[in-house]
Formats: C-alpha cells, sequence, structure tokens
C-alpha cells in the first residue's frame, strides 16, 4: 500500500503543479480579452487601424479551454468539485471514503475512459489534416484538441490517485499521511 500511496502522492503534486499555472492563463486570458475589446474598438472608431486579428481570438478561447480542462484534475484533487451533499457530510470518516470510492470506480474512472475513447478519433483526425482555424489567421485547431486527451488522462490518473486515497481511509479511518480528511 505504501507503494501505493506515493504514487497516489506523485499524480497529486502533478496535478497540483499544473493547478497552479491555471490564474496564470486567467490573467493572461483577461489581458488577451481586453486587448481584443479595445483592438475592436480602435477598428470601428479608426477605419484605418486594424489591430484585431482572429489569432488573438482563437488564443482567448484556447486558453480557456486549457483552464477548464487542466482544471478538471486539480479541482477533483483539492475537492472543489460539485458534490450533491444531502447525506454526505453526516457520514463517518469510512462512510465518505466509501462514496467516493464507489463514485469514482463505478463512475468517473469508466467515463474518463470513454471520454479518451470517443476522442482518439477527433483528435486523431485533426493532426491528420493539420487542422486549423475556419477563419483567416486562426490558429491551429489540432494542438487544442490534443488538449482533451491530456485532460482526461490526467482526470483518469486524477481519479485513480482518489480511490487509493480512499482505500486508505477506509482501511485506517484517517487520511493518508495520518491527518483527519
Amino acid at each position: 500500500m505504501r507503494l501505493l500511496l506515493r504514487f497516489s502522492a506523485a499524480i497529486d503534486r502533478a496535478n497540483d503543479r499544473i493547478g497552479a499555472a491555471i490564474p496564470w492563463l486567467v490573467l493572461l486570458m483577461v489581458l488577451v480579452g481586453a486587448f481584443n475589446a479595445l483592438a475592436r474598438y480602435a477598428t470601428r472608431r479608426y477605419p484605418g487601424v486594424s489591430l484585431s486579428s482572429n489569432a488573438f481570438f482563437d488564443l482567448q478561447w484556447y486558453m480557456f479551454s486549457m483552464i477548464f480542462l487542466l482544471g478538471a484534475a486539480y479541482g477533483l484533487n483539492r475537492d472543489v468539485h460539485v458534490r450533491v451533499d444531502v447525506l454526505y457530510s453526516r457520514l463517518s470518516v469510512r462512510g465518505r471514503a466509501w462514496i467516493d470510492l464507489v463514485g469514482s470506480v463505478l463512475f468517473l474512472l469508466p467515463f474518463c475512459v470513454m471520454m479518451l475513447w470517443v476522442s482518439w478519433p477527433a483528435v486523431r483526425n485533426s493532426w491528420a489534416v493539420l487542422e486549423g482555424s475556419p477563419d483567416p489567421g486562426g490558429l491551429p485547431r489540432y494542438p487544442i484538441k490534443t488538449l482533451i486527451l491530456v485532460s482526461f488522462f490526467l482526470l483518469l490518473l486524477q481519479g485513480v490517485s482518489q480511490a487509493i486515497k480512499q482505500i486508505e481511509r477506509i482501511r485506517t479511518g484517517r487520511a493518508p499521511g495520518g491527518g483527519q480528511p
């Protein structure tokens, strides 16, 4: 079990590092969005000046996609995901661990595997044709589509990590590392 807990901790650390980049992506996305708004205003106000670009519009939604997709595993790791808390808070540590373990094994992990399976053909096809934006001057689409696979793989790994931690909670009645959950 000790080896599995170390594996779980390594997954947690990796997703925490990725999660630490998310606030910077948010800031960058806001700056690009502000630039896009100012560029559109300048283009309308001064017809001879064209500062806007489809690449900047694509970049803005790429960053939003990155925040959302990469933030899923981080949110699961930090337990800030949405949970219907009707009975959960009234249960013991072991009871909550059982619910989390069953939810991970029956729902989260199969969902991640299914999404990887379903997304693979679209990503493969996007790479095969080096898919680009349909808008002139836009960014290529295949890198952001690849992020779909990366994000569900990270979520799958985080789900495995969560399952390992829940098994440890069931065994000991405590969070891994000796702390209370």
